[in-house]
């Protein structure tokens, strides 16, 4: 008689396996980028950082990177996309494009928050942007630009995990006075270049990447796909974080 509960348990098993192909769309800032991943590796990237034009190039990138490497989107397991916080109206793209994917080709869909990618993919590749001491104590801060003196930020300690939830952030010379008096913490991201002037302390560095790119979701798909943590094609909204607010051209309120 077969046992069915070591049946599915091998089963299971055997599908964590799986070495998953994934497309990876990352449209949470002005940067517009798609990659090929298996097994969290890179198969095939392709971006750009020339603005908010991702209505034109995201489909377009997409196309080509899979004409282009000759591969078939009937070999994709699933799709992944960056869920925000970030960029309205870049997230609204990713998100239609990646859910338009999954529905035609009855694949899963799996988000990967955006700060979360660059805090994980920073912490796990530090020594590509600065060597630091053994017993260095460092934090890793990602930033992404929501315009004046705000910045969508969480912290992340050295094994990629966040330690603060991401939050909306107004930066002033207090900002993170306390995690700087125990730690170093490297800030980063499109939103950090801005913050130097206000964060001066000694223990303030201000490296690594300076933008978002789809290879930074890579692993964490990978593990998200092996979990099965996947998404509702039909539900499944951004993480807009706060509200988005319409503005009115000047021009039309003097008419």
């Amino acid at each position: 008689m077969v046992n069915f509960q070591c049946f599915n348990y091998f089963c299971t098993t055997l599908l964590s396996l799986t070495m998953a192909v994934i497309l990876n769309i990352e449209t949470s800032t002005e940067v517009c980028s798609v990659s090929l991943a298996k097994d969290g590796e890179t198969m095939f990237r392709k971006e750009s950082d020339e603005g908010l034009n991702h209505s034109q190039l995201l489909t377009v990138f997409i196309e080509e990177l899979f004409k282009k490497n000759n591969f078939g989107f009937d070999r994709l397991d699933a799709v992944a996309v960056s869920k925000g916080p970030g960029s309205y109206t870049g997230l609204r793209i990713g998100v239609s494009v990646a859910k338009g994917l999954c529905y035609g080709l009855k694949i899963p869909l799996i988000s990967v928050g955006s700060i979360e990618a660059m805090g994980h993919y920073s912490a796990l590749n530090v020594s590509d942007y600065r060597q630091f001491a053994s017993g260095d104590k460092i934090l890793f801060c990602p930033m992404i630009d929501a315009r004046r003196m705000e910045v969508y930020t969480a912290l992340f300690n050295a094994s990629g995990e966040a330690i603060t939830p991401v939050t909306a952030e107004i930066i002033d010379g207090n900002s993170f006075s306390e995690q700087l008096d125990e730690h170093l913490i490297m800030f980063f991201g499109n939103g950090a270049e801005k913050c130097r002037s206000k964060i001066t302390h000694k223990n303030a560095l201000f490296d690594g990447p300076a933008k978002t790119s789809a290879r930074f979701m890579q692993k964490l798909s990978e593990n998200k796909y092996n979990k099965r943590e996947f998404e509702n094609v039909a539900y499944f909204e951004p993480f807009y974080l706060k509200d988005f607010v319409a503005t009115i051209p000047k021009n039309k309120l003097l008419k």
